[in-house]
């Protein structure tokens, strides 16, 4: 966000002048600090940032953003190209008193700034923590779910400051990375970039989810014999589900809505969205219509990648 300079007496501005305005073209971020829940997944975005060419600090201590971001400058005045990633643990007050400056401060030396928070169901985390025998690193001597709730409430004022949220919750680590990969990629390519999420409703909505659409409202294949043990990348699933009288009309409309949608985006400044596409297994109807819809975007110049959390876990 820039601030308009003042000036002394009234502005005006033609009609004109409005019409031929166009949004300012998004500048992709070169210094990114990652950070969210403890077992949310800050490690392997570290890996896929890393893999992708990114100079990656992991575990950095809040109040060293600055120096980081010094020597990053360093390195740039002597010709060479850095984007910088910063894995930060939070869960310090005194890291939110000086968020905002430090972010002022990435912008006024010649940095574009991006705040990822990566997010999971307090579900999602026990399992994890559990599977790994660890505890929580606010949980004292109370239960897993107390120091993870702590955790929560501490960061929850920053999570509403990010500018992408990503959830982890029903993702292995290869999902994970999957899904993260696209947000950071060397490439400069498509200003916008649109994930289509596949899901089960019996495994919870996505926290990360810009868009939700039911597919419930389709007749599942499961009650069909044949289709039950095929799945909606399968071309008969698909047929099954794409033939249906409403499922035509509904990629038309989501499709004309995108159109606004990503406008729109992009005059803010987002480069990252994602769509989530339910039914009740997150096998048949939402995988199906997710493919199909992915491929109409892509079509009409929208970048899309695909995710199908819920695949499998039947």
């Amino acid at each position: 966000m820039t601030d308009a300079a003042g000036h002394p007496g009234e502005a005006t501005v033609s009609e004109d002048q409005v019409e031929a305005a166009e949004p300012a073209e998004p500048v992709a971020p070169d210094f990114v600090i990652v950070t969210g829940m403890s077992g949310a997944g800050r490690s392997t975005t570290a890996n896929v940032m890393e893999d992708q060419g990114w100079y990656v600090v992991d575990n950095l201590p809040p109040q060293l953003l600055d120096d980081m971001a010094e020597l990053g400058k360093q390195a740039r005045s002597e010709g060479r190209e850095l984007r910088i990633a910063a894995v930060v643990d939070v869960r310090s007050q005194h890291f939110f008193d000086q968020f905002d400056e430090a972010v002022q401060h990435l912008r006024a030396i010649g940095w574009t700034p991006q705040l990822v928070f990566l997010d999971a169901t307090d579900e999602a985390l026990v399992r994890r923590f559990e599977s790994v025998r660890r505890p929580h690193p606010l949980q004292g001597d109370g239960r897993l779910l107390d120091g993870i709730q702590r955790e929560r409430e501490v960061l929850r004022d920053l999570r509403s400051r990010a500018q992408i949220v990503v959830d982890t919750s029903g993702l292995n680590v290869h999902q994970l990375a999957r899904k993260v990969a696209p947000l950071f990629g060397t490439d400069r390519g498509p200003a916008l970039r649109l994930a289509l999420l596949s899901f089960g409703f019996k495994y919870g909505v996505p926290l990360d989810a810009d868009f939700v659409f039911d597919m419930r409202f389709l007749p599942n294949p499961f009650w069909v014999p044949e289709l039950r043990p095929l799945d909606g990348r399968d071309p008969e699933v698909s047929a099954h589900v794409l033939g249906q009288p409403d499922a035509s009309a509904f990629l038309d409309r989501v499709a004309a809505l995108m159109e606004p949608v990503t406008h729109g985006y992009l005059a803010e400044g987002r480069r990252y969205a994602t769509i989530a596409v339910g039914c009740t297994g997150g096998k048949h109807r939402s995988v199906a219509m997710a493919e199909a819809l992915a491929g109409r975007l892509r079509t009409e110049g929208i970048d899309t990648f695909l995710v199908h959390r819920d695949l499998g876990r039947e």
